[in-house]
């Protein structure tokens, strides 16, 4: 697919972008390569494909699920000014 100047200057215009007049001809030239990519690939025959999350067949890496801090809430609630059933009391902000 081959995009020319008035072409630009329409996808610009519906982006919202400013392009310098000197430029448009070169973003035609890139838009329109990255089209004839696409159309390749849309023309590759994908039956039988299965879709992939990742083209990578790997398993991701996890730690071990242990405890690695002690609790410290009660510490923490002791010097706090205002507590209610483990919850920490703020001054109300909006009304």
């Amino acid at each position: 697919m081959s995009l020319d100047a008035s072409d630009i200057e329409k996808i610009a215009h519906l982006a919202r972008l400013e392009i310098a007049p000197e430029s448009i001809e070169r973003y035609a030239a890139d838009l329109s390569n990255i089209l004839d990519l696409v159309a390749q690939m849309d023309a590759v025959d994908t039956t039988g494909v299965e879709p992939m999350a990742h083209p990578l067949h790997m398993s991701q890496r996890l730690r071990p699920d242990r405890l690695s801090e002690q609790d410290q809430r009660e510490l923490f609630q002791a010097i706090a000014p205002l507590t209610e059933d483990g919850l920490y009391l703020v001054p109300k902000v909006i009304d």
